[in-house]
């Protein structure tokens, strides 16, 4: 003898229709997460990629005889401190200051 049963769904039913759904929004969420994640990787390659393209401009070096040297040194050294020159920076335009 098969019994069907009409109307809401027994225990079985109920525990099979919520894994349905747990798994479907478990599954959803992580096709979400993914897809943030690349795209948040990919906005931090191309803002890398255009920071590596930027070249920074050299501070303007005087002309010889035109200014006081130690002045100028203390400048490119204050300049380096604000972080506004890299060390490679200031060293390339301390070497121009003092190359003869």
């Amino acid at each position: 003898m098969l019994f069907r049963r009409f109307g809401r769904p027994g225990l079985l039913g109920m525990a099979a229709r919520t894994a349905v759904v747990a798994g479907t929004a478990t599954a959803v969420s992580g096709a979400v997460m993914g897809h943030q994640q690349r795209a948040a990787q990919e906005r931090a390659d191309a803002d890398a990629y255009e920071l590596e393209q930027t070249v920074p401009a050299a501070p303007p070096v005087p002309a010889p005889g035109t200014g006081d040297l130690m002045e100028e040194l203390e400048r490119l050294g204050a300049l380096r401190q604000q972080g506004l020159l890299t060390n490679q920076e200031f060293a390339a335009a301390k070497q121009r200051l003092l190359a003869p």
